[in-house]
């Protein structure tokens, strides 16, 4: 699918798109040979760490959402923003490099397989939130988003400023990855907290929001929160923080990325 063309059509915009269309799907099936399996699987993995964070509410005795309205909901809405920032920052930091087998194939290049990468764990997560949803409406009690598009829109806020976070780690990756796999997993660890989907916003003392305010998943979450219950309104986040957040890192990891790229040696790949 990567054969050498023209020059004259090499940069066409219809190349680009359909080249980003066959390697996001190769990257979807990059966990499985079977596309449906990997779905599944997401699926399993999100639901199993819905109920972890359920049980673990209940035996420290929160029984209630902190939110009137539906409890898992509430619990829900934390953990959804939570993996799909995380599995994009992974997704788009484990996207091949510039000393990738991949990159021999012309017209490939690392900005396809960056954004492959990115529009891979999102088809895989925003299809994942869908059928959790929809099974818990069904089968268990019909639940009420106050409103969808806003959440929505969180989720992809979400989305990017975790693919913005993984292009800048990725541009570092060749030139200290073990560093940057260490910050990678420490901001993962981090953000079982700092994230702020086990606690409510509103509800805390100054100090605390203090330590976490630097956190653009800290302010998407509670964002998402307000746009799920109409009972609730954010007083100490804001949208415009996550948005900036994600455009800074973007064009740094964008900048990094294409300063890596002109020094790209094949004795990097045995790094990785």
């Amino acid at each position: 699918m990567f054969e050498r063309l023209p020059s004259s059509n090499r940069m066409t915009v219809f190349t680009l798109l359909e080249l980003i269309y066959h390697s996001t799907v190769r990257e979807i099936r990059k966990t499985h040979s079977n596309a449906l399996v990997g779905l599944l699987l997401n699926i399993l993995q999100t639901v199993l760490l819905v109920i972890a964070f359920y049980f673990m509410f209940v035996l420290i005795g929160i029984r209630t959402s902190p939110v009137r309205g539906d409890f898992l909901l509430y619990i829900m809405s934390g953990i959804f923003i939570f993996v799909v920032h995380i599995k994009a920052m992974g997704a788009v930091l484990s996207a091949d490099g510039p000393s990738s087998a991949m990159m021999k194939h012309a017209p490939m290049n690392t900005f396809v397989a960056i954004v492959a990468a990115a529009l891979g764990s999102l088809y895989i997560q925003v299809l994942s939130v869908f059928i959790v949803l929809l099974i818990y409406h069904i089968v268990f009690t019909p639940i009420t988003i106050y409103d969808p598009a806003g959440a929505m829109g969180m989720l992809l806020l979400a989305w990017f400023t975790g693919c913005s976070i993984g292009v800048l780690l990725l541009a570092l990756k060749p030139w200290a990855p073990d560093l940057v796999g260490i910050v990678a997993a420490v901001y993962m660890r981090v953000n079982m907290i700092a994230s702020g989907k086990m606690f409510l916003v509103n509800t805390l003392p100054a100090n605390i929001i203090a330590m976490f305010d630097w956190n653009p998943l800290f302010h998407t979450i509670d964002q998402t929160r307000g746009y799920v219950f109409i009972n609730y309104n954010p007083h100490f986040t804001n949208i415009e923080y996550p948005i900036y957040f994600g455009i800074a890192f973007l064009v740094l990891g964008l900048m990094g990325e294409f300063y890596t790229r002109k020094a790209a040696s094949l004795s990097w790949e045995a790094k990785r």
